[in-house]
């Protein structure tokens, strides 16, 4: 098998990454009922939940979480989606995430420590 990536994977999930940055939930799910894998992860391990959550699209976190994407999955310098959304101070993506499972204690620095360090200490209360 070869060691060089196929041009149209690469562009392929580029594609993908850019739909979760711009929160397309139809589009998205579209791919991922075709096969996609929920828990792709781009070359800084950011998977696609990472991205929307980051960038404050909760429609498209929900359908990600429905098709299985993990809520904890960190990336490479260990934040995990939660922590991003409280950074970012999305409310309601971080509803979604905690509704879907997500771990307020989970990655370094975890949701919890990142909403005192960021002074979004309001999101603590959607933590449950």
């Amino acid at each position: 098998m070869s060691e060089t990536p196929d041009p149209e994977v690469l562009e392929l999930a580029g594609r993908l990454f850019d739909l979760a940055r711009g929160g397309a939930a139809a589009a998205l799910a579209g791919y991922l009922d075709a096969g996609v894998p929920v828990d792709l992860t781009n070359s800084r391990g950011d998977t696609l939940v990472m991205l929307a959550a980051y960038h404050g699209h909760a429609e498209a976190v929900r359908v990600l979480l429905e098709r299985g994407a993990d809520p904890d999955r960190a990336n490479d310098r260990g934040q995990t989606p939660l922590a991003g959304a409280v950074f970012k101070g999305e409310a309601e993506v971080v509803r979604v995430l905690v509704a879907g499972g997500a771990d307020p204690d989970a990655g370094s620095p975890s949701a919890r420590d990142a909403a005192a360090m960021f002074g979004k200490t309001e999101l603590l209360a959607l933590f449950g």
